[in-house]
Order: C-alpha cells, then sequence, then structure tokens
C-alpha cells in the first residue's frame, strides 16, 4: 500500500530573497567565495605582478630629477631710483605664481631649446625617435587597413623645422615643473629627463635664461623709457620756445603795457570820476537856480530876489515897489543874472559831456590794457609750466639714461642643480600596485563568475534554492561510452561512482523507514541530466542486496537503452507487454553480469502520455509491485514531455536529477513547480555528473567527501 502523497510546500526562503529583504551581506559568504576562487585571486595576482615587473624593470624608462634653487629679490639695490620707470618683483602670492608660470612660458623654454640644441635631441623631438615595430596605437589602424584592402600607412616627409621646435617646447614644458618654498621667497626650478646630467644642465640653464631674461627685460624697458622721454623733451624744449615766442610778440605789441601803467590809468580813472562828479553837482546846482528864476512870478520881486539869491537884487526889491527907476534896474539886474546862469549851465553841461566821454575812453582804455596784461601774464604762467615739466623730464631721462648699465635682476641663483636624482619608475609602487590590481581583478573575476552563476555546483546550494533534500553526489562515471557504464560498476565497487550511488540508495531507502519505496522513478528538467545514468546504477547497485530488481526504459519518446544493453534489442519491450502481445517473460531480459531485469521501451504511434495514462499501465505496475523487490523506471525530462508526471502517480519516490554546473536554477525550479502542480512530491534531489576536478577548481574540493582530498585510500581510482 502506498503512503500518501505529501503536497506540503517544503521550498525554503532562498538566500537571494533574504538577503534583498535584509539588506546585508554576507561577509562570511564572500569570504568563502574569494577563498574557493583563491587559485584565480593567486594567478590574477601573479599576473599583475609580472606585468608590473615589466612595466617597471623594462617599459618604462628611468627618469632623473634635478632642481636649481632660486630667491626672489623683493628690494632690489639700485644705484638711481627707477620705482617709476621699472617696477620689480613685490613678492606676494600672485605675482609669485605669475613668476611661476613665466619661467615655463613659451618665449623662455624655446630659449632653452635653443641654447642647448634640444630640437636634436629624441628625447624632446618625437620626430626623431626611432618608429616601433609594433605600436599599440597603430596596429589596430593596420589591421583595418588590411581588412579594407588598402594600403598600410607611411610615415609621410618630417614636419617643418618651425613646426618640430613648437613641439620641442611642449615636450620640454612637459619636463620642467616649479614650485614655491611655503611662507618664503625661494622657488625651485626642476628638470626630468632620461640623462641625470642632461636633466642638471638644463635646469641651470633655465635658471640662468631667467635671470638673464628678467635683466634683459629691465634694461629693454628702460630703453623704452629712455626713447620715450627723449621724444618729450624734444616736444617740450619746442613748445617752451613758441611760448617764449609768443611772450616777446605781445610785449612788442604792447609796449606800455605793464603794471604801473594799469595802475596809474585808474588813478586818472579815479581823478576823472571826482572831477565828472563835482561838474554834475554845480550843474545841477545852476539848472535848480534857474529852474526857479524861470518859475518865479513877475510881480513878486522878493520871490524872484531869493530865486535869484543875489544881494544887489535884494536891494533893488525894496525900492523897485516904490520907484519905476529902482524898478527898471531890478528887472534888468533879474535879467542880467538869469543870462548868466543860463550862460553856466550851458558850460556845465558842455563840461561834464566832456568829462564823461574822457572817463568812456579811459575806461576802454584801462579794459585793453588790462586784457593785454592778461595775455602776457598767462602766456609767462604757461611757459613757466613748460619749463619746469621740461626740466623734470630732462632730469628723469638723464637718469634713465645712467640706468641702463646697472640694473639687477629680482632673483639671484641660490644653489645651482646637481646631477639628477632617480624619480621613477617607483618600482616598488608600481609591483605593489600591479599586485593590488591584480588582486581586485582576480576578486572581481570571482565575484563576477559567482554572481553570474546560474547554476548548481554543491549540495548546499541546491537545497538552499529549492528547499528540498539532496539524497545524493553523484560523480561523472568514467566508463567509456554508455555500454561501459554497468561494466565500470561492476569492476569498480569501491569507487566514487559505485560509493555515491550506494550513499543514494541508502538515502531513498531511508526517506520512508516505515514503508520504503519499492517503485523509483528517475527523472530531471532536460535531457542531458545522467537521469537514465543514474537510474541503471541505482539498479545495479540494488541489485547487489541480492534483491530482484526490474529497469523498465519510461522514456520510451527517446529510447536510449539500447545504447546501454545492446544484447536486449531486438526484444519484445514494455508496449508489447501492455498490448499483450506479449508475455512479462518473453519481454524481460536478464543482465548476465548484473543480474537486473531490464524491460525495453518500444516505438509507437500512440502519445506516450496517453500510454503511461491507461489502465494497462496501472495493471502492470501493481503486478511487477509483487514480482520485484524493487522496480525503477526511467521518464522523459519533465521540462520536455508530460510523461513523467503521469507516470510519476504510480511510483512511491521521485528522484529528480540536476546536473553539476550545467542545468540552470530556473529550469530546475520550473520542472519542480510542474511536478508540485499536480500533487507529485519529489522524494530528493541528486546531484549529478559532478566533475572532481572542477570541485577542486572552484575551491570546494576539501568540502565534499568523495571529491576531498581526504578520499585517498576509500576509493579505487
Amino acid at each position: 500500500m502506498r503512503e500518501p502523497l505529501d503536497i506540503r510546500p517544503r521550498i525554503a526562503p532562498r538566500a537571494a530573497e533574504t538577503d534583498a529583504e535584509g539588506g546585508d551581506i554576507d561577509l562570511l559568504a564572500l569570504v568563502r567565495t574569494l577563498w574557493r576562487g583563491k587559485w584565480v585571486l593567486a594567478l590574477a595576482a601573479f599576473l599583475g605582478l609580472a606585468w608590473g615587473w615589466y612595466d617597471a624593470y623594462v617599459a618604462q624608462t628611468p627618469l632623473y630629477r634635478a632642481s636649481a634653487m632660486l630667491a626672489v629679490e623683493v628690494r632690489p639695490q639700485q644705484v638711481i631710483d627707477l620705482g617709476n620707470v621699472i617696477s620689480g618683483v613685490s613678492g606676494d602670492e600672485y605675482e609669485m605664481n605669475t613668476e611661476m608660470e613665466l619661467i615655463r612660458s613659451g618665449a623662455l623654454v624655446g630659449d632653452l631649446v635653443d641654447a642647448l640644441g634640444l630640437v636634436g635631441d629624441p628625447e624632446f623631438n618625437p620626430v626623431l625617435r626611432p618608429v616601433p615595430a609594433f605600436s599599440l596605437r597603430q596596429a589596430p589602424r593596420d589591421l583595418l587597413n588590411r581588412l579594407a584592402g588598402r594600403a598600410p600607412e607611411t610615415s609621410g616627409p618630417p614636419p617643418a623645422p618651425e613646426v618640430q621646435r613648437q613641439v620641442t617646447i611642449g615636450t620640454v614644458r612637459g619636463a620642467i615643473s616649479t614650485a614655491v618654498m611655503q611662507w618664503s621667497y625661494i622657488f625651485n626650478i626642476s628638470v626630468t629627463s632620461t640623462d641625470p646630467d642632461k636633466a642638471a644642465l638644463m635646469a641651470n640653464t633655465l635658471a640662468r635664461l631667467y635671470r638673464d631674461d628678467q635683466i634683459a627685460q629691465k634694461v629693454a624697458a628702460t630703453e623704452s623709457a629712455a626713447v620715450w622721454l627723449s621724444d618729450r623733451v624734444s616736444e617740450l624744449r619746442s613748445e617752451l620756445d613758441a611760448r617764449q615766442a609768443e611772450i616777446t610778440r605781445l610785449r612788442a605789441d604792447s609796449l606800455l603795457v605793464s603794471d604801473e601803467a594799469v595802475s596809474g590809468l585808474n588813478a586818472q580813472a579815479v581823478a576823472l570820476e571826482a572831477d565828472l562828479m563835482a561838474a554834475e553837482r554845480e550843474l545841477a546846482g545852476v539848472s535848480a537856480r534857474l529852474a526857479a528864476m524861470t518859475t518865479a512870478g513877475a510881480g513878486d520881486l522878493a520871490a524872484r530876489a531869493a530865486a535869484a539869491d543875489d544881494a544887489q537884487l535884494g536891494a533893488l526889491a525894496d525900492t523897485a515897489a516904490t520907484s519905476e527907476a529902482a524898478r527898471v534896474r531890478f528887472d534888468r539886474r533879474f535879467d542880467q543874472l538869469q543870462q548868466q546862469f543860463a550862460s553856466e549851465q550851458a558850460r556845465l553841461t558842455a563840461a561834464v559831456a566832456d568829462l564823461r566821454d574822457r572817463s568812456a575812453r579811459l575806461g576802454d582804455q584801462i579794459a585793453a590794457t588790462g586784457a593785454d596784461l592778461a595775455r602776457i601774464t598767462q602766456a609767462e604762467e604757461e611757459t613757466e609750466a613748460t619749463r619746469v615739466l621740461y626740466e623734470t623730464f630732462l632730469t628723469r631721462l638723464k637718469e634713465t639714461t645712467l640706468q641702463v648699465g646697472v640694473h639687477q635682476a629680482d632673483s639671484r641663483i641660490l644653489s645651482e642643480a646637481g646631477r639628477g636624482t632617480y624619480v621613477s619608475p617607483r618600482k616598488t609602487r608600481i609591483m605593489a600596485v600591479a599586485l593590488l590590481a591584480g588582486l581586485l581583478i582576480g576578486a572581481a573575476l570571482v565575484l563576477g563568475r559567482e554572481f553570474l552563476q546560474n547554476t548548481f555546483r554543491t549540495a548546499d546550494d541546491l537545497e538552499r534554492r529549492t528547499g528540498m533534500t539532496v539524497l545524493g553526489q553523484v560523480p561523472r562515471i568514467p566508463g567509456k561510452g554508455r555500454a561501459g557504464t554497468i561494466a565500470y560498476l561492476a569492476d569498480k565497487p569501491t569507487s566514487a561512482a559505485a560509493e555515491a550511488v550506494r550513499n543514494l540508495r541508502t538515502s531513498i531507502l531511508l526517506s520512508n523507514v516505515d514503508s520504503p519505496p519499492r517503485v523509483i522513478l528517475s527523472t530531471s528538467s532536460i535531457p542531458g541530466e545522467g537521469k537514465t545514468t543514474l537510474a541503471i546504477a541505482l539498479a545495479q547497485n540494488l541489485a547487489g542486496l541480492d534483491k530482484r530488481v526490474l529497469l523498465i526504459e519510461g522514456d520510451i519518446r527517446r529510447r536510449t537503452f539500447a545504447q546501454y544493453f545492446p544484447e536486449a534489442a531486438g526484444r519484445p519491450g514494455l508496449l508489447a507487454v501492455i498490448s499483450h502481445r506479449a508475455t512479462l517473460a518473453e519481454a524481460i531480459w536478464t543482465h548476465p553480469r548484473v543480474g537486473i531485469d531490464v524491460l525495453m521501451g518500444e516505438k509507437t504511434a500512440i502519445n506516450a502520455a496517453d500510454v503511461f495514462s491507461s489502465e494497462a499501465i496501472r495493471s502492470l505496475i501493481a503486478e511487477l509491485r509483487v514480482a520485484y523487490d524493487y522496480v525503477i523506471i526511467d521518464t522523459p525530462p519533465v521540462l520536455v514531455v508530460p510523461d513523467a508526471r503521469v507516470i510519476a502517480q504510480l511510483a512511491d519516490a521521485v528522484i529528480y536529477s540536476v546536473k553539476w554546473d550545467s542545468t540552470s536554477r530556473n529550469q530546475v525550479e520550473e520542472g519542480l513547480k510542474q511536478l508540485r502542480a499536480v500533487n507529485i512530491h519529489v522524494t530528493g534531489l541528486v546531484l549529478s555528473q559532478i566533475d572532481p576536478r572542477g570541485m577542486r577548481r572552484y575551491g570546494y574540493g576539501n568540502r565534499y567527501g568523495a571529491y576531498s582530498r581526504y578520499a585517498k585510500g576509500y576509493y579505487d581510482a
């Protein structure tokens, strides 16, 4: 009586999912993975170290560096102070950095190239370097040209001399470095070269060129200033002469113009103004008296006498009222006075007009004289300013001319460069970096291989991924072809493969102690996973227990038993038995050496799944349970055809083979999922066709029994 199938899911949580949920990295697993790939790490480290040794000792050219030390003269000593004409280096950070760049400028480096003839040095002129026989840059282009049928590229004519010079300047600039010592005005000029003596020569030459260039720049600036000052002195001399001539002309045109003349004219104007005011007052008095006399009544003698303000009229006024003769004398005297006042008025009026005219003419004369004096004064002031400027520029011109021969550089050489010291390649550092790079690349390969690995290499991994028990681990059986598999197992009963099958047998029989399985089915996910070989080896091993064992070829579509048992070819098979065309005794073939019975498969036009779903198969299996101790059924792969899912309904145990490092995880999971979908309980998994060398290569050689180094002496080869 078969045990009821256990259809409860037994899928354990995957490690990847657990890690994903927890977000943690299993460092121990990471270390184990790296340890398993220790030979890859060792090889990568060795290759990296070898590359580092080659790069440090063979590929790279030794370089030497020489340095000259200079100091900036912040307060240069000058014989003549010309700070406004030529300025030195102040020593601040910006000017120091500027000086460092000036040292590496194209002009100064060009002078160095010309002074030492570096255009003819292959180290700095790439045009003169020999063309290598093989170049990583040129090789791909040559290959593309050959594939395209074009002629290989050939070097054209050499560049023009000026082009070579510019290229050399750029290369030399790359070999020059400058650095300012902190908290000081001291800086270094360093040159790197393949020749230590050449490096020292270049550093010292560049230091001297820099120092001489500072003097040359000052001399050039001084000479330029002298030329400019000379031109300005000439211009000022001409301007001064012209102004003096203008003053002479103005004085010639105005001979009497002077400060004293202007003062005299002003005095005359003041006196004339006083006379004019007096005449105007006198004229006003006469005009007033004449007006009063005119307006006085003819009959009022007293009023007329008062208006005339005459004593004689006053005396006549008293008698004129009583004496006609007195009246006649009074009128005659009054008329006479009136005529005198009228004459005096006319005279004074003419005098006032004359004084006014003279005052106006004198004012015009004073204004003209003042304007001439102002022009002369302005001309004299401008002439004096020009003279002062001329004398200043003349003095500066003389000082600048004297300064040409006494210029000093803003820096001085503290110490010249000695023979260059070795700076690169840093062999120890290069080899250490190469070793580290090799280890990193090796680790990346190991971890990348592990990350991309989608198959099963260990039973632990298979159990962890599927949540099912791995009943056995069977290595690749080294028999000669399929026909030699049974012969190998029979001849090597203590071999690692035989012991692995024996362990599998024990695990299967103990999978259900109360009711050990008697009908055992062998299947897999896809073809080529060793399920047929495993079924045959398991049958052979069970027969070794003096049990009656029947091996049935359930894969009637592919039918590979004929390659394992060529002697049984042509006999009636499974289909003949269930169709009653042959008896079971006529169809069964017994292996003469092993003692197992074999029921071969046959080709049929009926669908194999329908055949195994028939009642005839059920009756046959029930009959075989009585006749045999164990029935082993080899079935097709689960993912290819549904036959295994149909036959598994009649089996007591289902053994699922997974090929080592071959079958993908998705294929195994999908196959098990299809079996669970029809309530088939898989008894256990078998990791088949294990490669012991591959186990050791992946780092598992010391962990898994028969495939470890401890198996020597226990198993036959």
